[in-house]
């Protein structure tokens, strides 16, 4: 693209539901960086508010439409990725900006190759844009992506600023603090804008600390020195290595042993020291698990068994999080539970009055369950009449796996010392003696609903078909970070709801329903996927359906779309069953993937005339009676059931295929 040119994305692909862009520079000494940021505009051009400005301290959205990924290594500099799910970015939003600034006095023009490409949802580069003659800026807006009508389009901009990150925020709405202002006014003391006919923005008197360094071990000082771009990425060995044991019998000895945990709160102890020493030692699963509660990227230590005053008697909390950057600290407090025991409020909210008191930004529990929007684990009592409010956040086991499983298997964490620690880490979660499997209890509720549904005694208001669709949606949420850290791709629960929605009601009309249909009902997106993945629970006849439906292609002949998917499905079980979906409540034909391989043309109406809309894919399973996640749980079969669903038929199916339907779906959801 050419500077000031414009796309439609969908006139380049029809996986745009979600894109990734990336922007990238090398350096002629190897020493030269810059920061990314993001900025969510309405239609009078300016942010929302500041939370609609995205950038090293504040990375991830929480509606999941912004995630800044981080750097990544290229061949001849380094390369900064953006996640963005244009499906979730509130309607209000028409441009979103993405930029990227220098710091300490350095320019762009310092910097070769400037670039930004964009990739659709299955990874294929669409456009690239190259900035020539960046000149003496600081900052610099790469590209935007735009609404026009119920589409978006990205232009080519290369607009830059001599004021840095400050004066671009600033010319977009946003509040620049005071905070560092001694340090950093050193390095953009005149903040205007260089584009030519711009009007020249006031002078502030801060600009946001810069970022340390891509390896955050303090390397030496200099007195002119700007930050290295990171290392080459080290990945574990995907070939195995023969191992040099006599038999299978030998185990090999372990950094994280897990033998002599004899009871909780042994379990407790070392699962929450294993977590935090391998956080301190590997800064990508710390900055991971630490960014989504507001902690900055910087420095950070870790602790355990700290005596912290209160009243007569000093609390101990499981553990202490400190993450230091431009010389200030953000610290959270960390209370852990393994196994079932849960979380008790007396305890945490002793620990939010220590942190209120010391000023403290967080206090963050962790547990086997998982926290649910509108359902809070832990009832405690916030005085707002404080000056310093803390946070409360919950994170899940599941959630630790998922970002360990992730950075092994599909990121990378910068060299074999790390991915060995990382993947100790995951070893000693995964072992059936840690304590630290997820969600693994539907709770006490979920024998007498089954056979209340059975017996037609469980009336519609029951409180107990209420806790047990919490626990469902708990499992499903569970069930979602599970596949994502296998395929290294965003797996989230999609809710056919409108925005805004309060969830208690929508849990107790789902609560209803249960009582009303004896089933239990879920929609997974996949990024990628041709379709949503529903699973279906029904307690009445025990079994667990899992499908998707393929939306019938805009061109071509009915017979040609039935060939083409069932060659598309040669190594999918031949017990899958395959109906096609036509206008009107009438069912279309429908038979086993056995049958239909040698007569692809039973699948179309014996009306010529009935307008097919596509093709629905189901596979049946048992479903297990327990409530736990045993072999013959009910936890276990969901897992079991999605896993098989997803490796034998929707890994066959190509992403492209729906056409444009499939993103019009995910758009409307």
């Amino acid at each position: 693209m050419t500077m000031g040119s414009n796309v439609s994305l969908t006139a380049l692909s029809e996986n745009v539901g979600s894109a990734i862009v990336s922007l990238g520079w090398s350096s002629p000494t190897g020493e030269g960086d810059a920061d990314v940021s993001v900025l969510l505009l309405d239609g009078n051009g300016k942010v929302r508010s500041d939370a609609d400005f995205y950038f090293y301290n504040n990375p991830v959205a929480a509606d999941g439409s912004v995630q800044l990924l981080g750097k990544e290594p290229t061949g001849d500099g380094s390369e900064d990725r953006i996640s963005f799910d244009l499906t979730a970015v509130p309607a209000e939003v028409e441009r979103i900006v993405v930029a990227a600034s220098r710091y300490e006095g350095a320019r762009f023009g310092e910097l070769d190759g400037l670039k930004v490409t964009l990739a659709d949802a299955v990874g294929e580069s669409l456009l690239r844009f190259v900035i020539e003659d960046a000149g003496q800026v600081s900052a610099i807006i790469f590209g935007e992506l735009y609404r026009r009508g119920e589409e978006w389009k990205f232009r080519a901009v290369g607009q830059g600023y001599e004021s840095g990150l400050a004066g671009l925020a600033t010319d977009f709405g946003v509040d620049i603090e005071d905070d560092g202002a001694e340090s950093a006014t050193e390095a953009a003391p005149e903040l205007t804008v260089s584009t030519p006919g711009t009007p020249p923005q006031t002078t502030l008197e801060a600009v946001p600390a810069p970022r340390p360094p891509a390896e955050e071990e303090a390397p030496p000082k200099k007195r002119a020195g700007r930050p290295r771009t990171a290392k080459k990425r080290v990945t574990p060995v995907k070939a195995p290595v023969k191992s040099l044991a006599e038999n299978e019998s030998w185990r090999q000895a372990r950094l994280f042993p897990v033998s002599a945990l004899k009871n909780d709160r042994d379990r407790e102890t070392r699962a929450t020291s294993v977590l935090l020493s391998v956080m301190a030692q590997v800064p990508r699963l710390g900055r991971r698990i630490t960014a989504p509660f507001g902690a900055p990227s910087g420095r950070m230590e870790t602790f355990t068994e700290v005596s912290l005053p209160h009243g007569d008697t000093p609390r101990r909390p499981d553990g202490v999080i400190r993450v230091e950057r431009a010389g200030k600290l953000w610290t959270a407090l960390v209370e852990t539970k393994t196994n079932g025991n849960p979380l008790k409020s007396d305890q945490v909210q002793a620990y939010m009055d220590i942190a209120a008191r010391r000023g403290y930004e967080a206090v963050i529990t962790l547990s086997n369950d998982v926290a649910l929007e509108g359902s809070p684990l832990v009832d405690v009592k916030i005085d707002r009449r404080r000056k310093h409010q803390v946070a409360l956040w919950h994170l899940s086991w599941a959630e630790v796996a998922h970002q360990a499983q992730m950075l092994i298997r599909h990121e990378g964490v910068g060299n074999a010392a790390r991915t060995w620690l990382l993947q100790d880490l995951l070893h000693y979660l995964q072992h059936d003696n840690s304590g630290c499997h997820g969600f693994q209890n539907m709770g006490a509720a979920w024998v007498p609903v089954r056979n209340g549904i059975n017996d037609e005694t469980l009336c519609q208001g029951d409180p107990r078909a209420l806790e047990v669709v919490e626990s469902w949606e708990r499992l499903i949420r569970q069930v979602c970070l599970r596949l994502g850290g296998e395929l290294g791709q965003k797996v989230l629960p999609a809710q056919r709801s409108r925005r805004g929605t309060d969830p208690g009601s929508r849990r107790a009309r789902s609560a209803d329903q249960l009582c009303l249909e004896g089933r239990l009902q879920a929609e997974l997106r996949v990024e990628g996927a041709p379709g949503l993945l529903t699973i279906s629970a029904d307690l009445r006849t025990a079994k667990l359906r899992t499908s998707v439906e393929i939306p019938a292609p805009e061109q071509g002949y009915p017979l040609t779309w039935a060939k083409r998917l069932i060659r598309r499905l040669a190594d999918a079980p031949a017990d899958l069953h395959v109906e096609t979906l036509v206008e009107g409540d009438a069912g279309g034909p429908r038979g086993t993937l056995e049958r239909l391989r040698p007569e692809p043309g039973d699948l179309l109406p014996k009306d010529s005339s009935t307008r097919i809309t596509g093709f629905r894919l189901s596979l049946f399973k048992g479903m297990g009676s327990g409530r736990g996640s045993a072999e013959s749980g009910f936890i276990r079969s969901v897992d079991d059931a999605v896993h098989r669903f997803h490796t034998s038929v929707m890994a066959h199916l190509d992403a492209s295929a729906p056409g444009r339907t499939a993103a019009k779906e995910r758009a409307t959801v």
